[in-house]
């Protein structure tokens, strides 16, 4: 028997939901396991010390614990991250080795998951030195037994490194978030989240921390501590649902974990009670994502603004001849739009833009940022809420601008997420609240309702998005893999969707149908085209589009699965059904055009099979190109 014998099984213990199945304290419970780990590591420390063939000494080799069991947020089933960190003198390597093989084997029999490693302080240096996750997980680590002081001055001397080397880091920190969004997407809009790494996850928190000790930015608190805890909540039971480390919500852990965080009502049949207590899950967990998504957003601007703050504005030989008299020279605006500038790489409020007075101003500032690719200010975006926006009688500007934006291609989701995280779409499109953070009951779905529209329509921007004043683009971007651009000409004119340049009013009309096809998928509803239909022309007319406008929206909003149900259940060698399907689209060849782009761009923001999230291919396969094809000829054919 060793020390850490039965500790899992002791972890899941201290992590059982009360009698009525509701995990409560989920932050007295994470201290109750940390405070259990260090308990039985210490005391694996001492047989492990008193098995070796030689006496291990007081000073010069101790045990260290980071990741999560260093922060005290270890979870049910959490593996261990450990260090066994020596000087370099005291033990010679096959002693060093000998008291590793002590302590990690135990663990391993005990079945713990083990992250472990064995380094001088040298290396611990040497290796955060060019390791970001090692050198973020040395930020908050924990002795655990033997010499605490080595371990302590190992942390502080990699703590005074990550400050002194905080300018040149930051990019490098910066640039693996991104990576990682491009990776795991964004946790408030997935249907199957991973809780840790998407972004908004558990993984930016970590960052945050960082940022925070590098002295670039102060650490958020109140509301963000509150939702990293919540988050941590979701953590523990999706271990428990699961029986394992993972950090994945996958559908069939979800009534699980609604029903252990409390948010399955009692009241409901049992057949409603799981989907309704999904919904308010996925809800909730899209309320933490942007929580830490924002603070994490809002640190790192901070963090920007403080290297350019900090650095002198002017040169030594300027001593001599002071461009500024000796004072710091005053920040630039780059002012691109009304009431709009760049300024150290964000997008702002230029100065003296008053955003009670502007209900338009939000629409200019979502365009500068998606059409430069440069995001907007947190304190910029807080500032937006004060716009008097309305969801009815939008100028000319306003709709042209709306436009704009939705034609700005794969800048389009940081933008609506930036916006939505202060509520301006529902302040636009009222409408938008119905199916905002809301999960989607088909499992092909990778994203909730909300984003998967956002994302299908940044899969019909061409280019950068700025109009050229003739109904085209400066610039056209493939929004599928190897697919002709949309509106494009082609050298083969036969080709489905691509046959001309959309004009002004039908590109418009595509992008707004992008935008509302998933309007109508609303609680109860059975044929969500045919509600969303019934809104479509509702919000259009609201905001002031034309009638031609509307009717085009509208008709691709109600006939959005037309062309896929066609291509997957009907025959295109049949006359009738090619002639069925022209007439759908009122028997014109550029509005069959449009839904051929509409239905590409809707398949192509699928993808949540096993297969589709290990190779990052969603949705729209070699399969369904041809399919759907097979079938735009056939209605072309019935047009001839």
């Amino acid at each position: 028997m060793s020390a850490v014998d039965g500790l899992k099984a002791r972890f899941l213990e201290l992590s059982a939901p009360d009698a009525d199945g509701v995990y409560r304290d989920g932050a007295g419970k994470r201290r109750a396991r940390t405070a259990l780990a260090m308990d039985r590591l210490r005391a694996l420390w001492d047989e492990a010390s008193a098995a070796t063939s030689f006496v291990v000494p007081d000073r010069g080799v101790g045990l260290a614990a980071t990741g999560s069991l260093s922060r005290g947020q270890i979870g049910p089933c959490s593996d261990l991250d450990l260090v066994l960190i020596h000087d370099g003198h005291v033990l010679d390597e096959h002693q060093i080795t000998e008291l590793a093989n002590l302590l990690w084997y135990p663990l391993w029999d005990s079945g713990l998951d083990l992250d472990h490693a064995v380094r001088s302080r040298a290396q611990c240096e040497a290796v955060t030195d060019h390791d970001l996750p090692a050198a973020t997980g040395w930020l908050e680590v924990r002795p655990v037994a033997g010499d605490a002081e080595l371990i302590e001055d190992t942390a502080s001397s990699i703590l005074e490194r990550w400050r002194r080397a905080a300018r040149r880091r930051l990019p490098e920190l910066l640039d693996s978030a991104q990576a990682r969004l491009l990776e795991s997407g964004r946790l408030p809009y997935l249907n199957q989240p991973n809780v840790k790494e998407a972004h908004g996850g558990l993984r930016d928190t970590v960052l945050v921390s960082a940022l925070a000790a590098s002295w670039l930015a102060d650490r958020p608190h109140g509301g963000y501590d509150d939702a990293v805890e919540r988050l941590l909540d979701v953590r523990d039971c999706i271990h428990l649902a699961a029986g394992r480390d993972t950090n994945l919500l996958l559908t069939a852990y979800q009534p699980a974990v609604a029903a252990m965080l409390g948010l399955a009502d009692p009241t409901l049949p049992e057949g409603e009670r799981a989907a309704a207590s999904i919904d308010d899950l996925m809800t909730m967990i899209a309320r933490l994502g942007r929580t830490v998504s924002f603070a994490y957003l809002d640190t790192a601007s901070r963090a920007r603004r403080s290297l350019v703050h900090d650095r002198p504005r002017f040169a030594f030989f300027q001593i001599f001849q002071p461009r500024a008299a000796g004072r710091r020279e005053a920040p630039t605006f780059d002012v691109i739009a009304p009431g709009v500038a760049r300024h150290e790489g964000e997008i702002v409020l230029a100065p003296g833009a008053d955003p009670s007075s502007d209900p338009a101003l939000p629409l200019r500032v979502a365009v500068a940022s998606g059409e430069s690719g440069l995001p907007i200010n947190p304190v910029t975006l807080s500032n937006l809420t004060r716009c008097p926006m309305r969801d009815h009688d939008w100028n000319a500007e306003e709709r042209a601008l709306l436009i704009r934006l939705l034609s700005c291609g794969a800048h389009l989701p940081e933008v609506w997420e930036r916006l939505d995280y202060v509520g301006v779409p529902g302040r636009w499109m009222p409408e938008w609240l119905g199916i905002r953070n809301r999960p989607s009951v088909s499992a092909a779905h990778r994203y909730t309702i909300d984003q998967h529209m956002i994302q299908v329509v940044s899969r019909l921007g061409r280019g950068d998005g700025r109009s050229d004043g003739h109904g085209g683009s400066r610039g056209v971007d493939a929004s599928v893999r190897g697919a002709a651009p949309i509106g494009a000409v082609p050298s083969d004119a036969s080709m489905p969707g691509l046959s001309e340049h959309y004009d002004g009013e039908r590109y418009a009309a595509l992008l707004l149908a992008g935008l509302l096809h998933d309007i109508g998928k609303r609680p109860g509803v059975r044929d969500h085209a045919a509600e969303g239909a019934r809104h479509a022309p509702v919000i259009l007319r609201r905001m002031g589009f034309g009638e031609h406008v509307v009717g085009m929206a509208t008709l691709l909003v109600r006939e959005h699965l037309t062309l896929s149900e066609f291509a997957t259940g009907r025959d295109p060698h049949d006359p009738a059904v090619g002639a069925e399907l022209a007439e759908r689209v009122g028997r014109d060849p550029v509005m069959l055009d449009m839904l051929f782009d509409l239905t590409r761009a809707d398949g192509s923001s699928l993808g949540a099979t096993s297969d589709e999230q290990i190779t990052k291919r969603y949705g729209w396969s070699s399969w369904r190109e041809s399919t759907a094809r097979m079938m735009f000829a056939a209605a072309r054919r019935s047009l001839a």
